[in-house]
């Protein structure tokens, strides 16, 4: 993963440009390794054909180089860094470590650039130069698909019923859309996910006697990942017209004549008064749709083109006149499959057996190929009661894994074809545990705090590029509400989905995602390509801290077991895990004191927030690379946190949050926390951000864009002064009777110009419908640049809606328990 490890060093660049000595180094290091990622990028819009294995292994070669260089500069930072390159050199000083480390870092990098400038030079000419060798033999598999009719015996498909029925009626019945279409040449897309049976339920409508009589010609295309056009046209020509027939003059054409010849020569061929069908079969780009569909004749006899996709976009950009998302298989059509591949026609088993099957099928999360391949497994195997429980209780059976190992090659292109940006945020996926719904605002900030993302300019072509993938999966725009800080987040996310990589679980009114997860298939291939490409190494028993290869060289560990750093030789080996800059803890809550390693030095991401401490560990203000931290700690902050000077994300959960009926238990942040300027979220839930100290005119926290869970303490006209950016404001207020005016905040919230989404819940109400605390007072002017609004407990009259009403950006409104009360609603 060059282009991860290229962002990575850009990042460290960024923050080493300390001190007038290394400044013009690392300024001229920047430009040779944004020159780097240029190059890096060409990779998305190089020919389908050129040597992967070729290219991958020279990806190799740049992010190892690159990681070395990283390792020099960050070994020596801050320590060299921050105290002794402001100065210029004085005679005499040549030989003092800072000017040695200096003449070293020159020759680190000249030696870094002239490597590179090797591997680049090599890089672009795989890129431009297409393997031959492998065209071929893609060419040679078409082939032998194309002049082999699928054998209908060999193609039975259990499940999918309702769908074959409703595109077998589009293809010889009226369509849902447009004028007369039962006359017309029509395009139907079947698209899914990799393995869900696009193929399959193709093949059989290509095949159902009523739809091929339907049909004066029917013919059946595959065109796969690594198509050339030339090579489709004529496959249909072979289709169409008796091989010879095609002339060789054509043959003998130079590329781009040949193809106008070979389209010409389709379009006469299927312009001869004869009703068509034409599949095209796993299409993975655009530009085949586009470079064919001007010359299928539209000879208004009601011809129809079938195409299956993997990508929702592509049929959605082939402007289909109807679009059907292959769904998975039901626990009944996942069993009667796998009961089918294992045991055949035989018509009745076990009850035992059949109950432990059934688990099975379960397991297989409704994909057709997980189900054939376990199946395939199982019926080699023991068909006894005591081996199918076994295989049934648990999916890290060695059964799942193989069957998950054997789906790869299907499952490896939907990976290895993603753009270079993409690649990383998929592979990032597989930090979680298996079926794991992760959380949206997590995964993004993760993705941030690596450096995945950037931002996107809402004047240029990417940020509309981003609003027409949400149109693709929202029936409306009005939801669009996404901050400028979020475009390039959600549109890695929408890729992700749109190229059936990606499930979501709940939906947002706000972005149209709340929680998603990965099939357990693609779970299995993040991390297969992790570890390979050493993008991270998962930690889920002792054996694989023992192990003796490949566990070195990672950027990140995941630990998905808490407990083991309680064991002393996975301790001892996490802590002698230099390289790693990412430390995961992924597992289940631990809520007992376990020993975090948090000494290795070179650390930017900290996620514990899964491991209870007791006690805040002073080794972790030694982290001067922190870019996130996020742990359960009950305490008090030490004001020696403002030492991570790097630090953008600050997350502090409690292990227990009790609500008292009369008091307020909330602490403050300590007030060094105004120093850490780079912070862009804080969510320590129980801590207030103290009013900034009046006689330090820095005292300004200009990059942050959210707080959350604060209490009405922390809504201060000076906090908010001191907060211009602030995007996000979450206030939880646990109201007391000693309370004189609990609902005061609200006057200053209309100093955030910037204010886009507000949360504010009463986490007692009752105590104020009890009349012990009296009812709020009106409501405040609310900043005009609020996009989404959720209240909850405030009990205030309904008259109260006419200055919510009056938001000109509002998109989202949630009212929860007791937000406002009264009888009646009137809606003006």
């Amino acid at each position: 993963m060059a282009y991860a490890a290229v962002i990575s060093l850009k990042q460290t660049i960024e923050r080493s440009r300390l001190g007038t000595s290394c400044t013009k180094i690392l300024e001229y290091l920047y430009d040779e390794v944004s020159a780097l990622q240029e190059v890096l990028k060409e990779f998305d819009s190089s020919s389908r054909a050129i040597s992967r294995e070729k290219v991958n292994d020279l990806d190799g070669q740049i992010r190892g180089a690159v990681w070395e260089l990283e390792d020099v500069i960050e070994s020596h930072c801050p320590n060299q860094f921050l105290s002794l390159f402001d100065e210029e050199i004085s005679p005499g000083e040549e030989d003092d470590p800072p000017f040695l480390f200096l003449e070293e870092l020159k020759q680190d990098i000249d030696s870094f650039i002239r490597t590179v400038d090797n591997l680049k030079k090599a890089y672009v000419h795989e890129l431009q130069n297409p393997s031959h060798e492998e065209e071929e033999e893609e060419e040679d598999e078409k082939d032998e698909f194309v002049h082999s009719r699928p054998d209908e015996s060999k193609i039975r498909m259990v499940g999918l019923s309702d769908q074959f029925k409703k595109v077998k009626n589009w293809l010889t019945n009226k369509l849902p859309r447009g004028p007369t279409p039962r006359h017309l040449k029509r395009t139907l897309a079947l698209f899914g996910t990799a393995g869900i049976g696009k193929t399959a339920l193709a093949l059989k409508l290509f095949q159902d006697p009523s739809i091929s009589s339907h049909f004066d010609r029917s013919l059946f295309v595959t065109v796969g990942p690594k198509y050339q056009l030339k090579r489709v046209l004529i496959d249909i020509l072979k289709q169409v017209k008796n091989p010879d027939d095609i002339d060789e003059e054509i043959m003998l054409m130079k590329e781009e004549i040949m193809i106008d010849a070979l389209k010409e020569l389709m379009h006469r061929s299927l312009d001869d008064d004869k009703r068509y069908l034409m599949v095209l079969d796993d299409i993975w780009d655009n530009d085949v749709w586009f470079g064919l569909i001007h010359h299928f004749p539209d000879d208004n006899r009601g011809s129809r083109i079938l195409i299956t996709t993997r990508l929702r976009e592509v049929a959605h950009t082939a402007n289909a006149d109807v679009d059907c998302e292959v769904r998975f298989l039901d626990k009944k059509e996942s069993w009667d499959l796998l009961r089918e591949k294992v045991f055949g026609e035989q018509e009745s088993l076990p009850y035992e057996l059949e109950k432990a099957g059934k688990k099975i099928a379960e397991k297989c999360e409704g994909l057709p190929l997980t189900i054939i391949t376990v199946a395939k497994i199982l019926s080699k195997s023991d068909k006894t009661t005591e081996y199918w429980n076994k295989v049934a209780a648990e999916k890290q059976n060695s059964v799942f894994m193989d069957a998950y190992e054997k789906m790869s090659k299907v499952l490896h292109p939907s990976y290895e074809y993603l753009p270079q940006y993409l690649k990383a945020c998929f592979l990032y996926m597989g930090v979680f545990p298996q079926n794991y719904e992760i959380p949206y605002s997590k995964l993004v900030n993760l993705w941030r705090a690596e450096g995945f993302l950037s931002y996107v300019d809402e004047t240029t072509n990417e940020y509309f590029a981003v609003k027409h993938l949400f149109g693709i999966f929202s029936k409306s725009l009005f939801t669009w509400n996404i901050s400028s800080s979020e475009y390039f987040a959600v549109k890695c996310l929408f890729e992700l989905i749109s190229k059936s990589l990606v499930m979501i679980h709940k939906q947002s009114y706000s972005n149209g995602m709340k929680t998603f997860s990965l099939h357990s298939p693609f779970w299995y291939l993040c991390n297969k390509e992790a570890m390979k490409r050493k993008f991270f190494y998962a930690l889920n028993t002792l054996a694989d801290a023992l192990a003796e290869e490949g566990t070195e060289g990672h950027r990140r560990l995941c630990v998905r077991n808490n407990v083991l750093f309680a064991i002393k030789d996975v301790y001892d080996w996490v802590e002698s895990t230099s390289t790693v800059r990412s430390l995961l803890c992924t597992g289940p809550y631990h809520p007992y004191p376990v020993p975090v390693c948090s000494s290795l030095s070179l650390l930017k991401i900290l996620d514990a927030l899964t491991i209870r401490f007791y006690e805040f560990s002073m080794e972790v203000v030694t982290l001067v690379q922190l870019t996130y931290l996020a742990l359960t700690f009950n305490g008090n902050l030490p004001s020696s946190i403002s030492n991570l000077w790097n630090l953008e994300y600050l997350i502090v959960r409690r292990h227990l949050s009790i609500i008292g009926f009369g008091g307020n238990y909330s602490s403050y942040l300590p007030m060094e926390i105004w120093r850490m300027q780079e912070l862009k979220h804080v969510h320590v839930m129980g801590s207030d951000l103290p009013d900034p100290p009046t006689e330090e005119e820095e005292s300004l926290l200009p990059n942050l864009l959210s707080l959350l869970d604060v209490t009405p303490q922390s809504c201060t006209k000076d906090v908010f002064e001191r907060t211009p950016n602030l995007q996000k404001l979450g206030i939880r207020i646990q109201l007391s009777i000693n309370d004189d005016e609990p609902f005061s905040f609200f006057d200053h919230i209309s100093h955030l110009h910037k204010l886009e989404k507000l949360k504010c819940a009463i986490v007692n109400p009752k105590i104020m419908l009890s009349g012990v605390v009296a009812p709020p007072v009106p409501l405040s002017i609310f900043p005009p640049s609020l996009v989404k609004l959720t209240l909850s407990g405030l009990g205030y009259p309904w008259e109260e809606m006419s200055k919510i009403s009056s938001l000109p950006s509002l998109r989202v409104l949630k009212l929860r328990c007791h937000a406002f009360r009264g009888a009646k609603w009137t809606v003006i």
